[in-house]
C-alpha cells in the first residue's frame, strides 16, 4: 500500500484538500488534510463517496462507430481517424471544427485544450460547460469591478454578520462551506437570510427565508435597493470615493411596492433584506439567479447592493457560488472568453504576445471568443461545423431543449473523450477513454482563487490515457509544432501558464509545483513565490492613511454600478401551459450524475431520482393528470412521464426536477442572457397530462446513466 498523497476533492468549488493512497487491490482511499489551508480536514461523505466509489460506467478502451453501432478499436486507430476528419474540417475553414472543454479538466489539460483550440485549430467555436454555470457570474464582476472571480475569500466568512444566500442551497451543494456559513449565522450577532422560491435544506436553516416567483429575482434585488435608498442606508463616503454610476442607477429604480409584486415578495420582506445590508454582510449566489435570461442583470444587482451599502471589503461582499471543481481555472487557463491570466481577448497587443509564446501565426488566433456553449450547439444544428470534440461533458444531458441537442450532435462527426459512458457517448462516432479522479496529475483553482494539486494514487486502466496525453496525441497529429513532445507534462504546462499570467490581474507566475508541495494552496495574485492574494481590490489601511485602500482595474479605477431592469420571464405560464417548471441540485448527485448512479440509469436512492416534486394543492388541481402516481410533464419542446413526490416545500404551480437530468432538460428552453450566453434553465412553462406511453422517461434519456461534467 503506498504512502498518502495530497489532492483536492473534484466534486465542486470548494477545494477541499484530501490525503489519498490505493490500496492493494487498487482501491483508492481518501480522507481529509488536516494541514490544508482550505478545509483543513473537512469533508462531506458525497465527495469522498464520488471519489471512492463511483457508480458509472468506465470507459476502458477506444470506441468507433461501424455499421452504427460502437464498437471496441485499439488507441492507433481511433486517434488516427480523429486526425483525420480533423485535418479534412479544417480545410475548409477554422471554425469548421468545435470544441467543448469542462470545469472537470485540470488547469493544465484545460490550458492544452485551449492552446490547441485556439492556437492549433484557429476556432471561434471552442468553449466550456463552465459557461452553463457562470457566465452570468463572470460578466457580472467583469462589469463592476473590471475583472473575474469574487472579491471575498472563505476567510471573511466567520467575520460576517449576514449571509445572504440568494439562489443556491449549498446545504446540499457545498456541504463543507456551508458548515462555515452556518457556524458564523450561529452566533449572537449572526443572521442567515435566504432567497429561494422552494424551502430547500439551506432555507430549513434560515431566520428569513424570501420566495420570489421564479424568474423575478432582478425585480426582487432592484425592490431591495429601492428601499436601501428610501431607509438611507447608503453609504455614501463609499460610494461617493470609489464608485461610479449611482446617481444615474437610483433614478431607475423601481418604486419599492410595485417592484416588490412583480417578484411576489411583501413590502415588509423587502424592508427585511434591505435591512440586512446595514450589518456586514456577505451576499452568496448560484445557479438561480446565473440560470436566466436576466442572469447577468441580477448578479449585478445583488454586487449594486454591496456597492451602495458599503459592504465591500473584508467581512462582507458578493460571493458567487461555483460548483465545478475547476471552473474558475478553466477561466482562467484556457483560453475560453479571455486569454490566459484573464487578457482581454480582442486586445491586439495581447493575442500578439499569445502567438508569439506559442509560436503560431497571428492570423491564426480568433478575433472573437465565440458565440458561446449553446450557441456553438446552434451551429453544429445549421450544419455549419463538421467536427466536434467533447472532453469531460455531456451536452446531451446538461444542455436545454435535449432533443435539439441530440439532433446537433448526431449530425456531426462527434469525438467524446471521457472517463465514463454518459448520453452523449451514446452519438459519438469516436470514444476516447480518459484517466479520472486518482489518476491523473494537475492543479485546480477553486472558487476563492486557491491553485492545488490533484495527484495520482493509481496508474489508469490499461487502455486508458490521461487527458493532456489525448489532447498531446491528437496535436501531434494535426499541428505537430504546437507543442514539444506528444506526451505533454503538467509541470511544464503550468509553468507555461504561469509565464502568461505574470503581470496580469490573474497572475500564477509565483506559484509551482515545489510550492504547493510545500503549502498545499496558495491563492492568486500571486507574482512571487512568497505571494498569496488576500481580498481583491483592497491594499489595506484605511482612508485616514491618506490613501485609498481600493483599487479596481476599471478605466476610471472605481467600481462600477449597473442599470439592468427586470424584463420578464422569457417563457410565462399561460393557459396551455399554466404551470412553472424549474430545476435544482439533488444531494447525492452533481454534474450530470454518472458518477453517482446505477449502470441501468434508475439512480441510486429510489423513487427520488426519477420523481417530480409539486405541492399537493398541485397535485389536487390537476388530478386527472396522474395515474398510479405518475404523470406527464409536458413543455412546448418535449414531453416526460415521471413518478411525483408530494412536497410542501414546493410552493403551489411549480414542478421541480433534479438539474441536469437528460429527460428533464427536454423541457427546459435554450433561451440565454444576451450578456453571458448562459440559458435560462431555471424556469420555463409546462403542463400536466395523463401518461399515455409515448413520452420519455425520465430516468434516462437515452437509456443511459447521465455523464459528468455539464452543471456546475
Amino acid at each position: 500500500m503506498t504512502d498518502r498523497r495530497p489532492t483536492t476533492c473534484m466534486r465542486c468549488a470548494v477545494g477541499c484538500g484530501y490525503r489519498q493512497r490505493a490500496g492493494d487491490d487498487g482501491r483508492l482511499g481518501v480522507r481529509g488534510d488536516d494541514g490544508h489551508p482550505t478545509n483543513g480536514g473537512e469533508t462531506c461523505s458525497r465527495g469522498v463517496r464520488e471519489t471512492v466509489e463511483p457508480s458509472g460506467e468506465r470507459l476502458t478502451e477506444p470506441l468507433i462507430r461501424r455499421g452504427g453501432t460502437l464498437r471496441p478499436t485499439d488507441w492507433d486507430t481511433a486517434l488516427g481517424t480523429v486526425s483525420v476528419r480533423i485535418v479534412e474540417a479544417l480545410r475548409d475553414g477554422n471554425d469548421n471544427v468545435a470544441v467543448l472543454g469542462s470545469g472537470q479538466q485540470t488547469n493544465e489539460a484545460a490550458y492544452a485544450l485551449g492552446k490547441l483550440a485556439r492556437g492549433g485549430f484557429g476556432t471561434r467555436y471552442y468553449d466550456a460547460n463552465t459557461t452553463l454555470c457562470m457566465a452570468s457570474a463572470v460578466q457580472a464582476y467583469m462589469g463592476a469591478f473590471g475583472s473575474d472571480a469574487p472579491p471575498p475569500t472563505y476567510e471573511d466568512i466567520p467575520d460576517a454578520e449576514t449571509h445572504v444566500i440568494w439562489g443556491a442551497n449549498p446545504a446540499v451543494a457545498h456541504p463543507v462551506m456551508y458548515r462555515w456559513i452556518a457556524d458564523s449565522a450561529s452566533d449572537d450577532d449572526g443572521r442567515l437570510i435566504v432567497v429561494d422560491p422552494v424551502e430547500s435544506a439551506t432555507a430549513a436553516d434560515a431566520d428569513c427565508h424570501v420566495r420570489p416567483e421564479p424568474g423575478t429575482d432582478l425585480a426582487l434585488a432592484r425592490a431591495v435597493l429601492a428601499q436601501v435608498v428610501e431607509d438611507g442606508l447608503v453609504d455614501r463616503e463609499f460610494v461617493e470615493r470609489h464608485t461610479e454610476g449611482f446617481e444615474a442607477i437610483v433614478g431607475s429604480l423601481p418604486e419599492v411596492d410595485v417592484a416588490a409584486e412583480t417578484a411576489g415578495v411583501s413590502v415588509e420582506r423587502v424592508s427585511e433584506l434591505a435591512a440586512a445590508f446595514d450589518d456586514r454582510t456577505l451576499v452568496y449566489w448560484g445557479m438561480g439567479v446565473n440560470q436566466s435570461v436576466q442572469g447577468t442583470g441580477t448578479a449585478r444587482s445583488l454586487i449594486d447592493l454591496c456597492l451602495a451599502t458599503g459592504n465591500v471589503g473584508p467581512g462582507s461582499g458578493p460571493f458567487s457560488l461555483t460548483g465545478q471543481a475547476n471552473s474558475m481555472g478553466n477561466r482562467v487557463c484556457a483560453s475560453k472568453s479571455s486569454w490566459p491570466g484573464y487578457r482581454p481577448f480582442d486586445d491586439a497587443a495581447h493575442r500578439k504576445a499569445i502567438a508569439n509564446a506559442w509560436g503560431v501565426p497571428l492570423r491564426r488566433l480568433p478575433d472573437s471568443s465565440g458565440p458561446g456553449f449553446v450557441r456553438i450547439v446552434d451551429e453544429l444544428a445549421r450544419d455549419n461545423v463538421d467536427v466536434c470534440w467533447t472532453v469531460a461533458t455531456n451536452p446531451a444531458a446538461g444542455m436545454p431543449d435535449a432533443n435539439h441537442v441530440e439532433s446537433a450532435l448526431e449530425d456531426t462527426f462527434l469525438i467524446v473523450q471521457d472517463a465514463f459512458r454518459s448520453d452523449t457517448v451514446e452519438l459519438a462516432d469516436v470514444v476516447l477513454p480518459a484517466a479520472t479522479w486518482g489518476e491523473s496529475e494537475g492543479t485546480v483553482m477553486n472558487m476563492e482563487r486557491r491553485v492545488s494539486r490533484v495527484t495520482a494514487a493509481r496508474e489508469p486502466p490499461e487502455g486508458v490515457r490521461r487527458d493532456v496525453d489525448v489532447i498531446g496525441a491528437v496535436a501531434d497529429r494535426v499541428v505537430p509544432e504546437l507543442f514539444e513532445s506528444t506526451r505533454l507534462d503538467p509541470e511544464a504546462l503550468f509553468d507555461e501558464v504561469g509565464a502568461l499570467t505574470r503581470g496580469t490581474t490573474a497572475d500564477l507566475s509565483g506559484i509551482s509545483y515545489d510550492r504547493l508541495a510545500e503549502e498545499l494552496a496558495v491563492r492568486w495574485p500571486a507574482p512571487d513565490g512568497t505571494a498569496e492574494g488576500g481580498y481583491r481590490y483592497h491594499a489595506g489601511g484605511s482612508e485616514n492613511d491618506g490613501e485609498s485602500p481600493w483599487s479596481f482595474p476599471t478605466d476610471s479605477g472605481r467600481a462600477r454600478f449597473s442599470s439592468a431592469t427586470h424584463g420578464g420571464v422569457p417563457e410565462p405560464i399561460d393557459e396551455s401551459y399554466p404551470l412553472t417548471l424549474t430545476t435544482g441540485r439533488r444531494p447525492d448527485a452533481y454534474n450530470t450524475g454518472i458518477r453517482t448512479r446505477f449502470d441501468d440509469g434508475t439512480g441510486d436512492d429510489g423513487d427520488s431520482a426519477t420523481a417530480a416534486r409539486m405541492h399537493p394543492e398541485t397535485i389536487a388541481d390537476n388530478l386527472r393528470a396522474f395515474d398510479r402516481g405518475e404523470t406527464v410533464i409536458e413543455s412546448r419542446r418535449s414531453a416526460v412521464t415521471v413518478r411525483v413526490a408530494p412536497d410542501a416545500d414546493v410552493p403551489p404551480g411549480l414542478v421541480w426536477l433534479p438539474v441536469h437530468n437528460p429527460a428533464a432538460n427536454r423541457l427546459t428552453l435554450s433561451a440565454a442572457d444576451p450578456e453571458s450566453a448562459e440559458p435560462n434553465l431555471k424556469q420555463c412553462a409546462v403542463a400536466l397530462r395523463a401518461p399515455n406511453g409515448t413520452t420519455t422517461d425520465i430516468a434516462g434519456g437515452s437509456g443511459q446513466p447521465n455523464g459528468t461534467g455539464s452543471y456546475s
